[in-house]
């Protein structure tokens, strides 16, 4: 019987992909991978619609914010010369957010005035309205209070010129905010980076579907494109491709991405065809395995017209794992983010015992106590990953540990 990686219906298809190292660190393999992400062209959208991208530009203040002295407080705005002695002070108009008091405010006089309206020329004090009382043309003040002026100065927020948010920050509601207090209306931001991806395997089933004896549902895109979505890409979602070279090699030919995922077929089985099928396309691979737990047969190479690959494991718990490591960073990479990949630490809530050769990102959950990793690991349990809300590293040849230890963790991006 022939050779299912070797021969199609229509003849030989097969090439070999230019080989890449083997084993690699998770961080040496990221670092490989970060180095074919250059940063895609900037454009230019709207503050409104730029929540979760990455800002391409320098937002620098024109103006002082606030750009007056302005009241913390409603009351009235006096000297503070003239609190604690005057029966009375004269009104002498009133500010507003918005339209202020112009003239200078002169001894024996007060200007009623509102939160965030301009505090009158003159004036160095705003009496709260609770320790004031109006008697028609006049008001007679109470004490001044703790010493404090309600008075917030110009430029308190920030002044012209300053740098407010820099190129490669992702941009949330509240860096938008202070885009728009710069009086932004739209920012210049990397483009977001297209994303295939592409699940393989006849066992596969479309969830929806009927799934046949021998098959399961196909999880991973499920969870790989908004995951995708989430981190900046525009994810597309490609047919499941069976196990033949031509489906395969049809499934990417002429998909427009600046990075195909693959899913499955990344072992070295006789139906692991992926790789033997971008060979046609011109795959060099950069990675060849890693020495990761889960995901050790994760690999990653670009194609002849450029494209980055990263290949997944089939198991979705494992693809979702792999997908952290390697898949978030490269896409925020992409966008030119300044940290594309981020850890943390936590206490070790439970004792655990040595680790083995390969470097084990455990799935755990985050407590009061620390970080618990689940009693179960084994990478096909997807409940376990939906339980989880945290990645334990834990380094190749790791003695024993015990609770309360310093663990470092990457946090996952649950709702």
């Amino acid at each position: 019987m022939p050779n299912p990686a070797t021969t199609s219906s229509n003849g030989p298809l097969s090439a070999n992909p230019i080989r890449g190292p083997r084993n690699l660190s998770v961080e040496d393999a990221r670092a490989r991978m970060l180095a074919r992400a250059a940063a895609l062209p900037a454009e230019t959208i709207g503050v409104v619609e730029a929540d979760g991208r990455v800002l391409a530009e320098t937002i620098t203040a024109i103006r002082d914010q606030p750009p007056f002295d302005a009241s913390a407080m409603d009351g009235w705005a006096v000297k503070r010369a003239d609190v604690g002695h005057a029966v009375s002070l004269t009104i002498a108009g009133e500010s507003a957010a918005g339209r202020g008091y112009e003239p200078v405010l002169q001894a024996g006089e007060a200007v009623r005035i509102f939160t965030g309206a301009p505090v009158p020329a003159g004036a160095d004090l705003v009496v709260i309205q609770e320790n004031a009382e109006r008697d028609g043309d006049h008001v007679r003040l109470g004490p001044a209070g703790d010493g404090g002026s309600n008075v917030r100065p110009r430029g308190g927020d920030f002044r012209a010129g300053a740098v407010l948010l820099e190129p490669g920050v992702r941009l949330d509601p509240w860096r938008l905010s202070l885009a728009a207090a710069a009086g932004r209306a739209e920012v210049k931001v990397a483009r977001r980076p297209r994303v295939a991806v592409l699940a393989t395997g006849e066992e596969l089933a479309a969830p929806g579907g009927e799934a046949g004896p021998f098959q399961i549902y196909e999880s991973g895109g499920a969870g790989l494109l908004p995951m995708i979505r989430r981190w900046g890409g525009l994810p597309t979602r490609l047919a499941p491709a069976g196990d033949t070279l031509e489906a395969i090699v049809a499934a990417v030919r002429d998909i427009d991405a600046e990075v195909i995922v693959t899913v499955g077929g990344a072992s070295v089985g006789d139906y692991d065809l992926v790789k033997p099928a971008l060979a046609t396309l011109g795959l060099e691979l950069d990675i060849e395995t890693i020495n990761v737990r889960p995901g050790k047969p994760t690999w990653f190479g670009r194609l002849g017209d450029s494209r980055l690959v990263l290949g997944l494991p089939g198991n979705p718990a494992s693809a979702f794992v792999c997908a952290e490591l390697f898949l978030k960073p490269l896409v925020l990479a992409l966008q030119g983010a300044e940290q594309p990949h981020r850890m943390d630490t936590a206490p070790l809530a439970v004792a655990l015992p040595a680790n083995g050769p390969r470097e084990h990102w455990m799935r755990a959950r985050l407590g009061p106590d620390g970080v618990t990793p689940f009693p179960d690991q084994d990478s096909s349990l997807v409940t376990v990953f939906a339980a989880a809300d945290a990645l334990l590293r834990r380094l190749p040849g790791a003695p024993a540990a015990v609770a309360g230890a310093t663990m470092d963790i990457l946090r996952l991006d649950r709702a």
